[in-house]
C-alpha cells in the first residue's frame, strides 16, 4: 500500500504537476534552475502527506527527496550526452527503485520470486519474446527473396526504424486479442494497417513494392496468431 502511495506522488509530481516551462528552464539552467527546486518542493509537499499517513516514514522521506534532488540533476548534466529514451528510462529505475527502499525502510518486507515467476509468467514472457525478437528475424529471412531494389524503397520519406516498430507493435496488439478471444480486433487492426499503408502504394503504382510489403504483413500477422494460439492451449495445462 505505501509503495502504491509513493508511485502515485511520484506520477504526480513528475509528470502532472510539472509543466514543460519548468523542464525547460531546468534545462537551461541546471542546478541554478529555480523550477528545478519548485520541483523537488512539490515532491516534498506530497510526501508529507504519505508521511502522516504512515509512521516512521521521515526516512523514507528524506530518502526520496534526497535520491530525487541527485538522479534530477545528474539527468540534467547528461541531457545531450546520453540518448533521451536510454536517460528518461535509467531515470525512472532510479527513482522506482529508491520508492521501493523507502517503503522496505518504512514496512519491511519480503519477495516471493517463486510466486512472480510462475510456468504461466515465463510462458508469457517466452511469447513476448518471440514476438518481439525472433519474429522480425524469420519474416526478414522469408521476404528477403522478393525484396524489392533498393531505388524502389524510399526510406528518405519515412521515420527511422517505424517499419520495425509497427511491426512489433502489431505483432504484440494481435497476440493480445488472440489470447483474449477478441479476433474482431485482429480483423480491425489488418483492414486499419490496409487503409493507411497500402493507399500510398496504390498511389505509386507499384504492384511488386506492395506484393512485397503485404506478404510480410501476413506473415508478421501469422506469427502472432500462432504465437497466442500456442499459449492458449498450453496455458491450460498448468
Amino acid at each position: 500500500m505505501l509503495f502504491i502511495q509513493l508511485l502515485l506522488v511520484h506520477i504526480l509530481g513528475d509528470f502532472v504537476f510539472q509543466p514543460t516551462s519548468w523542464v525547460k528552464n531546468k534545462l537551461k539552467f541546471k542546478i541554478k534552475s529555480y523550477k528545478l527546486y519548485a520541483h523537488i518542493g512539490v515532491h516534498a509537499a506530497l510526501l508529507i502527506a504519505i508521511a502522516l499517513l504512515n509512521q516512521n516514514f521521515w526516512l523514507g522521506f528524506v530518502i526520496v527527496i534526497v535520491t530525487h534532488y541527485l538522479i534530477d540533476l545528474a539527468k540534467l548534466y547528461l541531457h545531450k550526452k546520453v540518448k533521451s529514451n536510454i536517460l528518461f528510462l535509467g531515470d525512472q529505475i532510479l527513482h522506482l527503485f529508491f520508492l521501493a527502499l523507502a517503503t522496505y525502510i518504512t514496512k519491511p518486507f519480503e519477495i516471493d520470486f517463486s510466486k512472480i515467476f510462475t510456468e504461466k509468467v515465463l510462458l508469457l514472457i517466452t511469447a513476448v519474446l518471440f514476438i518481439v525478437f525472433v519474429a522480425p528475424i524469420l519474416i526478414q529471412l522469408i521476404v528477403k527473396q522478393w525484396e524489392p531494389e533498393k531505388d524502389k524503397l524510399d526510406h528518405k520519406q519515412s521515420l527511422k526504424e517505424a517499419g520495425k516498430y509497427i511491426g512489433i507493435l502489431e505483432r504484440l496488439f494481435v497476440f493480445m486479442f488472440v489470447i483474449f478471444d477478441k479476433w474482431e480486433g485482429v480483423g480491425f487492426l489488418l483492414a486499419a494497417k490496409s487503409i493507411f499503408r497500402f493507399g500510398d502504394l496504390t498511389t505509386a503504382k507499384d504492384r511488386k513494392l506492395t506484393e512485397y510489403i503485404l506478404i510480410g504483413t501476413l506473415i508478421s500477422f501469422g506469427l502472432a496468431i500462432l504465437a497466442g494460439l500456442i499459449y492458449k492451449n498450453v496455458i491450460q495445462l498448468f
